[in-house]
């Protein structure tokens, strides 16, 4: 979610569940070690619960970049073994590392030395032509020995060759049942699928097989989904009725931003995709998307576009399917 989950986004998706544990787009050890760490690392504490996702692959400046991350108050470290960009691949991170378990675990190890907050790992069930059920199992098997906490698995091949890092996201097929088996091998090692997971239904059939579920696109495009996050999977109020109400919630935080010097686009850009299947829906996005990236943009661009929105009240949270 490189250039998405930024703090902005971050802020947003929190105030429509308090419960989600939520990542930050992966930052390179490079960029934290030697990069400006208030404007990547900082973060709102209205965020937490919220992970830092690192990316590298030299134990050493991992640990550091690890022992930085807690220090700023993050609850979770983790490496991303996953991403199959091949701006990623030239810096010898994200998923060419599944070629590379016993690297992976000297980096796990060299995390769980220098920090005492949980260390994970995100990977996929294998590359190119590795076998998926060999490639993951041993995967598994180095990580843990190094003490590793949970296990993220997005349940599908990266194609580093071959594929666009947006084919890699869709066209690779979907294995959730090696993760299930994954699971079932390894019942004391908390395991999260990823992958095509898009509604809370899906997300509760999963965790019939396995701890955790991890939604990405779904909850960006369509961050509406989110506010079934508490009710559903976690048996609580949400915490808004409608989206409009959860837009609205936003004001004080993009004046405050905006008097910072924060452009409004910034914000918004991560609420295009808020409402659905309601009056003024499109008119909302359309307003928001011209409107918000204009020079002198105010926040007044927000109530404008909230103002072609008939409120759908508690009738948004019966979407979720």
């Amino acid at each position: 979610m490189m250039e998405w989950t930024d703090r902005h986004c971050r802020f947003f998706h929190r105030l429509l569940t308090r419960r989600a544990l939520l990542y930050t787009e992966m930052l390179t050890t490079g960029a934290v070690l030697r990069g400006d760490r208030g404007r990547l690392l900082g973060f709102d504490p209205f965020e937490q619960p919220v992970a830092l996702q690192l990316g590298g692959s030299d134990p050493a400046a991992l640990a550091q970049a690890a022992r930085i991350g807690a220090d700023f108050g993050y609850v979770e470290i983790n490496l991303n073994s996953g991403c199959p960009s091949d701006r990623v691949q030239e810096g010898r991170f994200g998923a060419c590392l599944m070629a590379e378990p016993a690297l992976v675990a000297d980096c796990v190890a060299a995390m769980k030395a220098a920090v005492d907050i949980p260390v994970t790992v995100k990977c996929r069930i294998g590359i190119d032509d590795q076998d998926p059920q060999d490639s993951l199992f041993a995967f598994t098997a180095a990580v843990k020995a190094a003490g590793i906490d949970a296990l993220i698995v997005h349940a599908r091949k990266a194609w580093l060759k071959g594929l666009s890092p947006r084919e890699n996201r869709d066209v690779p097929p979907l294995d959730y049942g090696l993760v299930h088996r994954l699971k079932a091998a390894h019942p004391d090692l908390p395991v999260v699928i990823n992958g095509g997971i898009a509604t809370q239904a899906q997300a509760q059939e999963q965790l019939a097989h396995v701890d955790g579920v991890m939604m990405g696109r779904a909850a960006y495009q369509e961050p509406w989904r989110l506010l079934q996050v508490d009710p559903v999977l976690f048996g609580e109020d949400a915490a808004f009725a409608s989206a409009k109400e959860a837009a609205l919630a936003m004001m004080p935080y993009i004046k405050r931003e905006m008097a910072a010097g924060v452009r409004l686009n910034s914000i918004t850009r991560h609420m295009l995709g808020l409402f659905r299947a309601v009056p003024g829906a499109r008119a909302f996005r359309r307003h928001l998307a011209t409107e918000s990236v204009k020079p002198g943009a105010s926040a007044g661009v927000m109530a404008d576009a909230l103002a072609q929105v008939v409120d759908s009240g508690p009738d948004m949270a019966n979407i979720a399917a």
